[in-house]
């Protein structure tokens, strides 16, 4: 797959899924804009990539700070072709008799009002070069209600169905929005939700999780004309033929 000249957001993108996503359209000859709040990272990310990444310390449960990311692509490299809304956490896990509102909130601003403000700040931009591509990391516990993860669960099955709306809103206008469910995946959060010892999640064995290359990669081939007939939905890792149709297997 050969991005050159097109321009990659992605947020989240100090570690995990999005430090492998950066690496990956870059190597694919993108320019990447590093979104995400822990500015060191991503800016020795974007070193180590060189003159076609840029480093934007980014809050993404601030309107502000997104808006200010995407125009960062469009001031660096002239637009913004695909958004990969990767950011997300899942701390505190805790039960929903015990867990402490203002965190419980906080979760949400990142996971579900994270992908909104993105989409929003993107829209309209892609809309008038003609379309572009947006990406949401999803999950499982979109899906199936999960033993403090109440959350987690509830801000994914959020943007689960508010990258729906960007098809259903968006398709017209040329924009091609999915999402990525990859299963567990060996990263940080592996470690947070291994530490708290609740629900089956965190019995597994880091040897069950994937590597986040992989998600990265099939990000990758999301972008390309081969997946456009899943255009509107949600894919799954757990599924081989999507492995095989991203070249994983």
């Amino acid at each position: 797959m050969d991005m050159t000249g097109k321009t990659v957001l992605i947020t989240g993108a100090s570690r995990g899924i999005g430090e492998a996503a950066a690496h990956t359209f870059a190597n694919a000859g993108a320019n990447v804009v590093l979104a995400a709040r822990s500015s060191g990272d991503i800016s020795r990310i974007a070193s180590e990539i060189g003159d076609r990444a840029v480093a934007v310390q980014c809050d993404v449960s601030s309107y502000e700070d997104v808006s200010t990311a995407v125009q960062k692509a469009v001031d660096t490299f002239g637009g913004i072709d695909v958004l990969i809304g990767n950011a997300g956490v899942i701390e505190p896990i805790c039960r929903l008799e015990s867990v402490d509102p203002a965190e419980w909130g906080q979760v949400i601003d990142i996971n579900l009002k994270g992908v909104f403000y993105g989409m929003r700040a993107a829209m309209p931009l892609m809309r008038a070069a003609g379309g572009g591509t947006i990406l949401t990391i999803s999950s499982g516990a979109a899906h199936n209600a999960l033993e403090g993860w109440s959350h987690y669960c509830a801000s994914k099955a959020g943007a689960a169905m508010m990258t729906m709306c960007a098809d259903k809103e968006g398709r017209d206008g040329g924009i091609r929005a999915m999402g990525l469910s990859p299963g567990t995946v060996a990263t940080q959060m592996q470690h947070e939700i291994k530490a708290s010892g609740v629900n089956p999640v965190s019995a597994l064995d880091w040897s069950d999780h994937i590597p986040p290359d992989w998600p990265a990669r099939t990000l990758l081939w999301m972008c390309s004309a081969d997946a456009d007939e899943f255009i509107g939905q949600e894919l799954s890792l757990r599924d081989e033929t999507i492995r095989k149709r991203a070249g994983l297997i």
